[in-house]
């Protein structure tokens, strides 16, 4: 059986929570046993979280929630973060699912709980057909 790791940022911990248990639902009901699970502080942290540790697993889980403030960060913010996830899965032919969301207000990220088991159905489908 493959090695999933899931990287989840604990900031809006309220949230990834839910979308971690989503997404470990999903690995359970798929059969999968062996799962790490790594905590970063923020979702920014997440890309190079998972290009220290590519060679260690056969997939990966990205779980985040970043919600709009008044500033222009969100965008450069959730830009970068998907632009490092690409990179690192073309370049390292990896799965990476990605469940950080990008809402812009609490109420679009608790209709968006299941983000988790979407990631992790991706993941697998990519590693049944390499």
């Amino acid at each position: 059986m493959k090695k999933i790791c899931i990287v989840i940022s604990t900031y809006n911990s309220e949230i990834t929570k839910k979308i971690y248990d989503s997404a470990l639902n999903e690995l359970g009901k798929s059969g999968y046993k062996e799962i790490t699970t790594i905590e970063v502080p923020g979702s920014f942290e997440i890309p190079v979280a998972i290009s220290r540790l590519v060679d260690k697993y056969d997939g990966f889980v990205a779980i985040g929630c970043i919600i709009k403030g008044d500033t222009a960060n969100f965008d450069l913010i959730c830009s970068s973060i998907t632009n490092g996830i690409m990179q690192i899965s073309v370049s390292q032919k990896k799965p990476i699912g990605n469940a950080i969301l990008t809402c812009f207000n609490e109420n679009q990220a608790k209709d968006r709980f299941n983000k988790g088991s979407e990631a992790v159905k991706a993941v697998i489908t990519v590693l049944k057909n390499a």
